[in-house]
């Protein structure tokens, strides 16, 4: 009986080191990050559609349903645009664009320098406040896939500096006097840096 119990607790003893040892992660990030929306500005109307490229905030959730599976879920605040058409200010509009992707992470509890990810999703993007020359309108909402690479550098255990690219496709069609007369993409690349905790 004795030797039983010496021997249950050795065994114990080893279980728990064992679990020790494995490193565990939260399946929580967030991240904050500056991203520069550069827009592709592509137009069928023949007026020469633009909108203003700019630096926005961008702040994400993921969650991690294994070491190198996540969701991430992209948000932002209404954005504002001037619309140009031909190089000339014609109007403005906000937009609302989160996005949610599925991420594959290399290396996820691996050693190395950094742990680069690719993701792919979908986005919603939703107009708001309008202001364009009478008769001028453009379809509220839009739906279209996103791409994405990224890295994240480890500056602690928890911390990390975040490298970001995604391609979101965003378009919306553009009627005059109630008539389609073609469609405007923005169809952005994101470049975006910033700060990620691991919790």
């Amino acid at each position: 009986m004795k030797k039983q119990t010496i021997v249950a607790s050795a065994l114990c003893a080893l279980l728990s080191g064992a679990a020790f040892a494995q490193p565990v992660e939260s399946p929580w990030l967030v991240r904050a990050r500056a991203v520069h929306l550069d827009s592709a500005n592509g137009d069928s109307t023949g007026l020469g559609l633009a909108i203003n490229n700019k630096w926005i905030p961008e702040f994400d959730i993921s969650y991690f349903v294994t070491p190198k599976v996540a969701v991430e879920l992209v948000l932002t605040v209404p954005q504002k645009h001037t619309l140009s058409a031909a190089g000339t200010a014609i109007g403005s509009f906000k937009h609302l664009p989160p996005t949610l992707t599925a991420q594959y992470h290399f290396d996820a509890l691996g050693s190395g320098a950094f742990k680069p990810y690719v993701g792919a999703g979908i986005n919603y993007t939703r107009f708001s406040a309008v202001n364009l020359p009478a008769g001028v309108d453009i379809k509220r909402s839009s739906w279209g896939p996103a791409l994405q690479v990224g890295m994240d550098i480890p500056l602690g255990k928890q911390l990390s500096l975040n490298l970001d690219l995604k391609k979101v496709y965003i378009r919306t069609d553009v009627s005059a006097a109630g008539a389609k007369i073609g469609t405007f993409k923005a169809d952005p690349m994101l470049f975006g840096v910033g700060l990620g905790w691991r919790f």
